[in-house]
């Protein structure tokens, strides 16, 4: 089949179910990226780390998503905000979490993400994780976007920076009430050495614009004394977690750990958040109808998880037979996993693999094939896989983005790939 002769820079004559495929927009402003960044620094080094260093950070094009499927995708964050609302759903998920889940805090976590694939029938969610990275980044690539038909667009927020301030402040108030927050800490293991250290520096950068003192450090740069967490001469009043030892297990984290436990520190997002969202083994409950009967969820509710959730269930060595037999149409995850690390698709699997999954912690998830996103590279058209991701606090939906990619998961590695602004066009327009 041919493909439809729309003229150069004519994306507007395009049907909106076609945009992926032939719209050629440009998703930033280098130009406009660095000059903002330098405004901000008052040097290029941000920059550099940005574009230079990290060349397939950023895509070359943007993502079109209808905006029913937002709105869908929507009602389901609404409706399993309702399911882990209630009491049976926690006791059941925090009988497999460590425990410092079982501390209850008031703050309720930063950047819960909704990881989705498009498919022709809507959109599956395959992920839930609570320490999302990227929404900053994806905030700066909106803010440094070169124009796209300003009549297709529908922001999902109009100032993504505020909102996240506001967020941050939020969850210092649950914990806190009236007091200044003057201090916060944006902690993972060898911050330096991190992919993500300029998202670090972004936030850094962002709150103290907002008058909050930020410092970017290793968790053994933290030290616990006189009832409060110190880095340096600093007391720390919330710590902006990036770890993925999600429980605070590691020994290297006892004393955050222990300080988090007594409420001596903010911490978000924090152990319980994840034990109740992002364990991996949480969506085997979420997309099963005879473990959400007996939670006593209704049939709405189910109806709504079950259509909207990539169907998974837990690794169990006795139905070894039959998920090896299966396993073409699996995905295999860890169940603490992160960052697309440990992940195997099952058409891929070697038996020596497969019986390592047996003796670890793994679900097995229906695989949902990537919708893709074409652009043209060197004068050919070249298919990248997207996925859809949703920045959250609580159901409120921050931002959404999306990543383009090569291969068997989402990375930063493929030329014209990374992370891309996402356009949502409104139903009625450019029907076929």
């Amino acid at each position: 089949m041919n493909s439809p002769n729309y003229p150069k820079n004519s994306c507007e004559l395009i049907p909106h179910t076609q945009l992926n495929n032939y719209c050629d927009c440009i998703a930033i402003d280098k130009d406009n990226l660095r000059a903002t960044l330098f405004q901000q620094q008052g040097d290029d080094r941000l920059y550099q780390m940005l574009i230079e260093e990290r060349p397939h950070l950023f895509a070359d094009v943007a993502v079109f998503v209808n905006e029913v499927i937002i709105q869908q995708q929507r009602h389901l964050i609404a409706v399993i905000e309702s399911v882990i609302a209630l009491p049976a759903y926690q006791h059941t998920v925090l009988a497999y979490a460590p425990p410092s889940a079982a501390f209850i805090p008031k703050a309720r976590g930063v950047f819960l993400g909704y990881d989705f694939h498009l498919t022709p029938n809507g959109s599956q969610l395959i992920e839930i994780n609570t320490n999302a990275g990227g929404a900053l980044l994806n905030a700066l690539l909106i803010n440094s976007q070169k124009t796209i038909h300003p009549e297709w667009t529908v922001h999902t927020l109009a100032e993504p920076e505020s909102a996240f301030i506001a967020m941050f402040q939020a969850e210092w108030q649950l914990e806190r009430g009236s007091q200044q927050l003057r201090t916060i800490a944006i902690v993972d293991e060898q911050p330096d050495t991190q992919f993500l250290l300029p998202e670090f520096m972004l936030f850094q950068q962002l709150f103290e614009r907002h008058g909050i003192r930020a410092v970017i450090c290793d968790p053994s740069e933290l030290i616990y004394r006189d009832n409060g967490i110190w880095h340096g001469d600093a007391h720390i009043d919330l710590i902006y977690n990036r770890l993925t030892d999600f429980g605070l297990e590691a020994p290297a984290h006892q004393a955050l750990c222990a300080a988090y436990l007594a409420n001596a520190v903010v911490v978000t997002p924090h152990p319980r958040a994840h034990a109740l969202y992002a364990d991996k083994r949480n969506l085997a409950l979420l997309s099963n109808k005879t473990l959400l009967q007996a939670l006593g969820v209704d049939n709405d509710t189910m109806t709504t998880l079950i259509n909207g959730i990539a169907p998974t269930v837990h690794v169990d060595a006795e139905d070894a037979d039959a998920l090896w037999l299966r396993r073409k149409k699996l995905f295999f995850k860890p169940s603490k996993g992160y960052g697309s690390k440990a992940v195997y698709r099952g058409d891929k699997l070697t038996k020596r693999v497969f019986e390592e999954i047996l003796q670890g912690d793994y679900v097995a998830q229906t695989l949902v094939p990537p919708s893709e996103r074409h652009l043209s590279l060197d004068n050919q058209k070249v298919a990248l896989k997207l996925d859809l991701r949703l920045y959250t606090y609580g159901e409120q939906i921050l931002l959404a983005s999306s990543r383009l990619y090569q291969g068997q998961t989402t990375n930063f590695r493929t030329v014209g790939g990374g992370f891309a602004r996402v356009v949502i066009i409104a139903d009625e327009d450019h029907d076929e």
